[in-house]
């Protein structure tokens, strides 16, 4: 018998009023930006309040537009501002409003950070970008907003100061010029870069990449980037140069042209492509698409840098479950399939990662159905534990290689299509029960073991079973999503109708489907939702923004409506589990928790500010290395929020 363990730590410039010197200048005009140096980026900033984690003051001075400030909501007044360092000239400052904007609000600056002066004042506000050509003096600058524009509060993804310190005595010393620019993969629609660091005497704090001699992207303080969406079989020209917090910019680099790949040589569907939309009305993270998906390509270079290893030899890849009770999983291999197959495009690499996979896979069968894959190995990776299979994995690994197979065809080393199809096959025979067409736990359940009529809620993979159907022609999956989803709905009917909750496993799946009365598998909590539960809002969400579809969708919302009401719209108040009445189980924060719930947001069109906080604690939290869990799903969250996610 096989299962996995889980640990408890696994638009336009706004009409107004001056008080002094009222006149505005347009973003980037010559006489307002002739003599302007950026004095705000990465000094102190404080705040009257913040929503919660991931919005502190310090994110609209950082000089990153993707993350923000953002005040507590419905209060009046609110205000942020930045310590300058020294007494400065101020003769711009440039707001870039959230979509919870100012109305009414005010542009002061103070010597003292208690006395203020007014230097711009408007009730008119509108949102997007206020740049405003001020007059004045102080250390301090503030904007103070008196009445909101929403029923939110106020946020700002960048606030920028711009003028001269002590006699046009500051830091004027651009960093050094970057070395070393390199493109190191190309695809037939993407370019990969690297580049030496800069220095600076304060601190460099992004570089700005140029491709053919315009701007296209302004990234934090690493020294990679991936340019996506490109045309195939084009040559394109890049530099880079560094900027530092005064906002001095650095030389040129060296300049690099790389050629992007024939058309038929890279993926069909390319990372950032974007080539299936999601169902009408469905939500994204605020800001540009570039930028989101940008953010996805970074946090997947850190998982891959985390768990991607090649440990075993035999030109097998494998990824690293260091908090399963196994070193490798068939759930880790089936989340690295998919995530590598849907990177695609962004990673020059992603083709030789998944057929290490692939080749991995085949080495490893379960013992039971040879087309299964074996659900542990230990760290030499050998298949242990009874060699069996576990259902999630092959769920995934099936996926992956439909992904596989409409990204690169199957005339190469592996057959994706033929793999897929068998795989597929062998869940219907193997995993899938017959008398009730739900998901079993593995090919190790039979009829007449204690396990036979219990199913994990997470499996429910509803877009998986899609696309077996699209793949296979089978209707015998359209029958096997149907009771997934009806037995869903009934759950969340009789056992959550205030929560939406489902629990770990359900149990009496024969007669009248319920929750696991205590410990029936994995810990006294399968009956809750807990370490396996926690992916249902993915999983859900998934099927609800791709496909529509009503019964997902309802169940998605009545997720998205509770867990917003529960934490007030705080994603640092999403608990380590629940019961399936809403009662906290465990305290603290982990994001196979937190991130989910930003895929059910996503269906609710009153929920923009929420998937923003939610994506913006995504963003503020580093990458756990020691949990590939939490972090493999985090990873998937990103790209299926950010619209990457598509069924083969």
């Amino acid at each position: 018998m096989s299962y996995l363990l889980r640990g408890l730590t696994a638009a336009a410039v706004v009409a107004s009023v001056l008080f002094v010197q009222p006149a505005l200048a347009p973003s980037g005009s010559t006489a307002a930006t002739a003599a302007d140096t950026l004095l705000s980026q990465g000094k102190p900033a404080t705040a009257s309040s913040i929503e919660g984690s991931g919005f502190e003051a310090a994110s609209a001075v950082d000089g990153n537009s993707s993350t923000r400030w953002a005040s507590v909501e419905g209060h009046d007044p609110e205000w942020i501002r930045v310590d300058l360092g020294a007494t400065a000239t101020i003769s711009r400052v440039k707001l870039n409003w959230e979509v919870a904007y100012g109305k009414s609000y005010k542009v002061q600056t103070s010597a003292d950070g208690t006395a203020w002066t007014d230097v711009y004042s408007t009730t008119t506000g509108n949102g997007a970008i206020d740049d405003l050509t001020v007059a004045g003096s102080g250390r301090y600058v503030r904007v103070y907003g008196t009445a909101r524009g929403t029923t939110y509060g106020y946020s700002l993804w960048d606030l920028e100061v711009y003028g001269t310190t002590g006699g046009g005595t500051g830091d004027t010393t651009p960093p050094s010029t970057p070395t070393g620019l390199a493109a190191t993969g190309t695809t037939s629609s993407s370019v990969s870069l690297a580049w030496n660091a800069s220095s600076d005497n304060i601190g460099v704090t992004g570089y700005v990449i140029s491709r053919n001699g315009t701007e296209i992207a302004t990234t934090g303080t690493g020294t990679t980037y991936t340019d996506t969406g490109r045309a195939a079989s084009t040559s394109y020209t890049y530099t880079v140069k560094a900027r530092d917090a005064a906002g001095n910019v650095s030389a040129a680099s060296n300049t690099v042209t790389a050629t992007t790949q024939a058309g038929g040589s890279g993926p069909a569907v390319p990372f950032g492509s974007h080539q299936f939309p999601y169902a009408a009305g469905m939500l994204k993270p605020s800001g540009t698409q570039a930028t989101l998906d940008q953010k996805v390509i970074d946090y997947y270079q850190r998982w891959k840098a985390a768990f991607v290893k090649q440990n075993c030899g035999n030109g097998w890849y494998q990824i690293i479950s260091p908090d399963a009770d196994h070193p490798y999983v068939a759930e880790a291999q089936g989340y690295g399939m998919v995530v590598t197959a849907t990177m695609a495009g962004a990673d020059p690499a992603a083709k030789t990662i998944f057929d290490g996979l692939v080749k991995y896979m085949l080495a490893h069968p379960s013992v039971h159905n040879p087309d299964l894959l074996a659900a542990e190995q230990n760290s030499s990776c050998v298949s242990v534990n009874g060699s069996d299979s576990a259902t999630d994995g092959d769920m995934d690994v099936a996926y992956g290689l439909l992904l596989a197979d409409r990204q690169w065809g199957s005339a190469g080393t592996y057959n994706y299509k033929q793999l897929a199809i068998r795989h597929i096959n062998a869940i219907r025979a193997s995993e899938i029960n017959p008398s009730t067409n739900l998901l079993k736990l593995g090919d190790w359940s039979s009829s007449g073991d204690q396990y036979y009529y219990i199913s994990r809620t997470s499996d429910w993979m509803i877009d998986h079973f899609r696309a077996f159907k699209a793949a296979t022609g089978n209707s015998a999956w359209d029958t096997i999503r149907t009771a997934h989803q009806n037995v869903q709905a009934s759950l969340q009917a009789n056992y959550a109708p205030s929560t939406g909750l489902l629990p770990d496993f359900v149990i009496n799946t024969n007669t009248t489907p319920k929750p696991a009365a205590g410990q029936v598998l994995e810990d006294p909590n399968d009956g809750s939702y807990w370490w396996n539960a926690c992916r249902d809002p993915w999983r859900i969400g998934a099927d609800a923004v791709t496909s529509g579809d009503s019964k997902s969708l309802t169940a998605a919302r009545k997720l998205n409506t509770w867990i917003k009401s529960k934490t007030g719209g705080n994603p640092n108040n999403i608990a380590i589990g629940y019961k399936l009445n809403g009662t906290q189980i465990s305290a603290g924060s982990d994001p196979a928790y937190f991130a989910p719930f930003a895929v059910v947001a996503m269906t609710d069109p009153n929920s923009q500010a929420w998937l923003d906080a939610l994506w913006n604690k995504m963003l503020a939290t580093p990458i756990d290395t020691s949990s590939y869990y939490a972090a493999s799903i985090q990873l998937q969250v990103m790209i299926t929020t950010t619209h990457n996610h598509w069924i083969p």
